[in-house]
């Protein structure tokens, strides 16, 4: 059975005292009240090391919010799958709308990323998503499945490793947030194109968060979609609250 997951990206957010500090108070809220789903946090890579070893490993997993498409070498300024896994993290979120746009992430270099991640045993929250545009020309299914490009080369059994997030990227910090029935949809014309290429069983095992402008106020009524699996949450992953607030919409 596919999990219902809650990840936090607290993206280019917080010093490492700061960070230490979230980690550390929302450790605190969830073993007081257990969460109902998987939670994890995807915090900077220079937080990594220090918060693994403060959060219970048993109710917060913990990743980095990106990888290096490179096994190790003359790379500087970036961080291979294996340093990420020897912080102790054990996910990893990959082709992040803001990755894709700011960094010129392309499908090969995504599945390089994808590859070395599961060859490191760390489990990519793989991100897809259409820009307002392309929502707009109706081309969002033609979108999603050309970035599936990059995890549609693994095996049944590696892509059953994987987790996917859908960004709208039109609703992400726009204060636009997709329908819940948008968001079902698009969830589930993802998970067709999985059972499409992997089998019905790969298709219903497969996890799909909802990565745009999810906050307390609205998780339940997306939640509540048979395909949408969690949320991606940017923002909101930033405040226990509110983190926590959407968490409990599992409740």
């Amino acid at each position: 059975m596919r999990k219902n997951i809650v990840a936090g990206n607290w993206k280019m957010n917080k010093n490492l005292q700061e960070g230490i500090a979230l980690a550390k108070e929302l450790n605190e809220a969830l073993t007081a009240d257990k969460p109902n789903c998987d939670v994890v946090i995807c915090t900077p890579f220079i937080h990594l090391a220090s918060v693994t070893p403060i959060v219970d490993a048993a109710i917060i997993g913990v990743g980095a919010e990106n990888c290096a498409d490179k096994v190790s070498g003359a790379y500087t300024g970036e961080v291979s799958a294996e340093m990420v896994a020897s912080t102790g993290a054990q996910y990893v979120i990959l082709g992040h709308s803001e990755r894709r746009s700011y960094y010129g992430e392309t499908v090969e270099i995504l599945e390089e990323k994808v590859k070395l991640a599961l060859a490191n045993n760390l489990t990519p929250i793989f991100c897809i998503g259409e820009v307002l545009e392309e929502r707009q020309a109706e081309k969002q299914n033609e979108v999603v499945a050309a970035q599936l490009a990059s995890v549609f080369t693994l095996s049944a059994e590696d892509f059953g490793k994987i987790i996917l997030a859908y960004e709208p990227v039109w609703a992400i910090g726009t204060g636009l947030t997709a329908t819940p029935e948008q968001a079902q949809d698009i969830h589930a014309y993802i998970r067709s194109l999985i059972a499409e290429k992997y089998g019905q069983e790969v298709a219903e095992n497969c996890s799909i968060l909802y990565g745009g402008s999810c906050k307390p106020s609205n998780a339940k009524e997306l939640f509540a979609n048979p395909d949408v699996d969690g949320g991606l949450i940017g923002g909101a992953a930033l405040k226990v609250a509110d983190f926590k607030g959407i968490i409990d919409a599992f409740k």
